[in-house]
Formats: C-alpha cells, structure tokens, sequence
C-alpha cells in the first residue's frame, strides 16, 4: 500500500458565520490551501473558543451573527491576554465605512465585504500569516 504524503498544515483558522454555506464553502477552501479550520455560527461560540486554549493563527468572522455580533467577538478578544495580537479578518456583507472603521479601530486585521473572491482571500491569509 502506498503512502499519500499530506502537506502540513499551514495553521489553525477559526471560522465565525451563521450561514452554513458561507462556512462550508470557507472551510473547503480553507482545508484545500492546506489550513486547519474550526467552525462556529455564533459570536457566542467563537468567543468561547477563543477564551479556550486551542491555539489559532488566524479569525476569520461574520458581522452580523446570533449571540454576539463579530464586533462584540473582537472586542473581547482583545482583552484575552493570549490572543491580544491574534489576526482577525471580518468578512461580511455589511459594507458600511463606519462598520469598517470600528473593525479596524479594534484591531482588525482587514475588512473583506462579500461576495469575495477566494483567490484573493487566501492570497490575503498567507500575507497577514506570512506563509506565502
């Protein structure tokens, strides 16, 4: 039997976004470039997994989600003393100059609006994790 070498991963990436298909199809993408991926629909449950120990390299989140909206998520992971420099993407299709604004004033890393090309969401992964 022969062994299929797998690539290593690239690092961990938590997704955040209430719609299924939004997640399926980041995850997809996500895993293909080689990226380990946990998924979440609500700020509530992203913000417990950031609370937890699991490391991550990266956030990719929603804004407008139930319990918390991403926002609220990267405001409190910013007082996390273990994730205060934790690269965070908000990809929404709330487009708003203000929304983006807040996000970037909290720490954001970018402010993606959908739809997205995937091409380029990942191209703008690999240089905020630099592992072009």
């Amino acid at each position: 039997m022969e062994s299929v070498e797998t690539p290593a991963s690239r690092g961990r990436i938590l997704v955040a976004d209430d719609e299924p298909h939004i997640r399926r199809i980041l995850a997809t993408l996500l895993e293909e470039a080689s990226f380990e991926v946990d998924q979440v629909a609500t700020g509530t449950a992203a913000l417990a997994h950031l609370e937890a120990d699991t490391e991550y390299d990266l956030v990719l989140m929603d804004i407008m989600m139930p319990g918390a909206t991403g926002l609220d998520v990267l405001r409190g992971l910013r007082e996390l003393d273990h994730r205060g420099s934790l690269p965070v993407i908000i990809l929404t299709a709330k487009g708003q100059d203000a929304d983006r604004e807040i996000a970037l004033s909290l720490g954001a890393s970018d402010f993606v609006t959908k739809p997205f090309s995937p091409k380029k969401l990942i191209a703008r992964i690999e240089e905020i994790l630099n592992v072009a």
